[in-house]
């Protein structure tokens, strides 16, 4: 007997069939399209997916000479905060579901967080409120598309996840359900309770009736099972487990115990640390979220996330917009090719910066380039960024949660990539893990699936089964001093991201004079304004006192001031100088 697993991502949906010592005895993915009607807006066409879903089915039963009957049940993990909303008597959708990583809704998150800020909900669902969940999507589509919020109140239109979306089209129609760590990335499940918030809902202006019964992750029974005219290959097989992709992660790689983490690295980067039992709010931009519940009558385990937007698509946008590799699996050999990265800093905020930042208003940029720098620097910088932005977010959790990694588990297609490996092991100073099996997104809903049934029994022959699975690892070989470098230059790029959307004016002026007063620091501190010119210190010019120079050099750069932001040095800012 074998357990299957239907994988439902951002770029492709896959079946796999898994057998008791956890190896994959078959397979076959699709590719379905993106979207992309508008800057910032990214959509799928949910019905693609869902044909997608069966001819991977179909196919992964052929190669193997499988049926129905060999197979004791089937687990499903998707992509999360994905929205769907569709017609429950046609099954059809009423728009193109609205992916995660779609900023569309930033007006909607800033008129709900006007008064009460980004955490105005997180004491209630662990979230900042931002246009990455769902919520603000539902909002949206209710608002937009024509007659829908009626056909809601009507009780016509349901809303889910691809994985609600899947499992309804699975079972013909008869279970509209979801899973706890789906719905804890609404922004519209009380973790407490682990039930949709009614506060949450009036607020928002979301009819309850158009939402999906929340179940633990594992359920023998209320997933319902695969109809005949839904799928006649895998008809009265049990559905028994879901997952959002990345809590299936950290299930596929063991992460059952408090004090585990892991990070996913394909489109996007995803950081998980299991933190038990206990709800562990963050005061450092993470997300608290549910890992899995196994039963109801198991309490549930949480998370802390953090989320990179932008790791496999920075690389997919150098080769497709920029036409600097001919395929991603070149950058690579392009990184290895060059000593280091020629002083080059990529910052992929294509739509703002995610965790520990939040920033919907930071844009992309590259610095550091000068005429020495080639495509090979770029590349290598390109890859870097998933580096530093993993170590942003590892920081954080290690202050919310007073936990020391003693390794990361990783997986996911660009752990291939093993200069970004090492590179990761080496910013962050610990060592890396990988299974030689990378599916482990597949794997964990297959493990919840069949720790429903007792195909395996209990977390303990889970454990032993992904322990005996081969791994690779990777070990830091970086200096301190250069790690501690590289860092602090990467913050200084991230620096430079802010405040590209909107006027900024404000933003912009505060910068201004907080540079103004870090300058005039250094030029108490070294008596000479030759201090602020690069290379005067090293020369040892600094500290010649000659007042000349200075009255010269004060309004010399008091002038660049005023031509470079249209404002002049007022009597205040003057008093702030010479008071410093």
């Amino acid at each position: 007997m074998f357990v299957g697993s239907l994988d439902s991502g951002t770029s492709s949906t896959r079946f796999m069939m898994f057998d008791a010592k956890g190896a994959i005895v078959g397979s076959h993915q699709l590719e379905h399209k993106q979207y992309y009607p508008s800057p910032g807006m990214v959509e799928h066409d949910a019905e693609e997916i869902w044909e997608c879903a069966k001819k991977t089915i179909e196919i992964t039963l052929a190669k193997t000479n499988l049926k129905a009957d060999d197979i004791e049940t089937i687990g499903i993990t998707n992509q999360r905060e994905t929205t769907v909303i569709w017609n429950k008597n046609t099954g059809q959708p009423y728009h193109r579901a609205i992916v995660w990583n779609d900023t569309r809704t930033q007006d909607i998150c800033h008129r709900l967080s006007h008064t009460h800020g980004i955490n105005r909900f997180r004491p209630i669902t662990g979230l900042p409120i931002a246009p990455y969940f769902s919520a603000t999507k539902i909002m949206y589509l209710l608002d937009e598309v024509s007659h829908l919020r009626e056909a809601a109140q009507k009780g016509e239109a349901l809303f889910g996840t691809v994985d609600s979306y899947l499992l309804w089209k699975l079972t013909g129609g008869r279970v509209h359900a979801t899973d706890v760590t789906n719905a804890s990335r609404t922004l519209l499940m009380d973790l407490k309770s682990l039930q949709w918030s009614e506060e949450l809902l009036q607020v928002m202006d979301i009819p309850i009736r158009i939402l999906p019964t929340i179940l633990p992750s594992s359920d023998a029974l209320r997933y319902g099972q695969i109809c005949e005219t839904a799928l006649s290959v895998l008809s009265g097989v049990r559905i028994t487990g879901v997952l959002g992709d990345q809590q299936a992660a950290l299930f596929g790689q063991g992460g059952f115990d408090r004090g585990d983490a892991k990070c996913t690295y394909g489109t996007g980067g995803f950081l998980l640390l299991n933190t038990g039992e206990n709800i562990v709010p963050s005061n450092c931009g993470l997300i608290t979220t549910v890992a899995f519940q196994l039963s109801s009558s198991h309490s549930a385990h949480y998370a802390l996330e953090g989320a990179v937007a932008y790791c496999g698509s920075s690389i997919q946008w150098l080769r497709d917009n920029l036409q600097v590799l001919n395929q991603a699996q070149d950058s690579e050999t392009l990184a290895h090719s060059v000593s280091d990265n020629g002083g080059v800093y990529f910052v992929p905020a294509f739509s703002g910066l995610l965790c520990p930042h939040w920033r919907d208003d930071a844009r992309g940029a590259i610095v550091g380039l000068s005429a020495f720098n080639t495509k090979a620097h770029i590349t290598r910088a390109a890859l870097e960024a998933t580096g530093f932005q993993t170590c942003e977010v590892l920081e954080a959790m290690r202050w919310d949660s007073d936990l020391s990694l003693r390794s990361l588990r990783v997986d996911g297609g660009m752990c291939k990539n093993s200069f970004l490996m090492q590179f990761i092991s080496d910013i962050e100073g610990v060592p890396l893990v990988s299974p030689v099996q990378c599916e482990t997104t597949a794997f964990g809903a297959a493990l919840v699936a069949g720790l429903a049934v007792g195909f395996w029994d209990g977390l303990e022959e889970a454990q032993r089964v992904v322990d005996s699975i081969e791994s690779r690892r990777w070990s830091p070989q970086m200096s301190s001093s250069l790690r501690h470098d590289l860092r602090d230059r990467w913050a200084r790029a991230v620096s430079r991201t802010l405040n590209w959307t909107g006027e900024g004016d404000e933003d912009t002026r505060t910068n201004l004079m907080s540079s103004i007063k870090t300058t005039a620091v250094k030029v108490k501190r070294d008596h000479s304004w030759l201090a602020v010119i690069p290379g005067f210190r090293e020369a040892g010019w600094v500290g010649i006192g000659d007042s000349f120079l200075t009255v010269m050099a004060l309004i010399g750069f008091g002038l660049l001031v005023g031509v470079m932001t249209g404002l002049y040095l007022s009597e205040n800012s003057l008093r702030l100088l010479a008071s410093v």
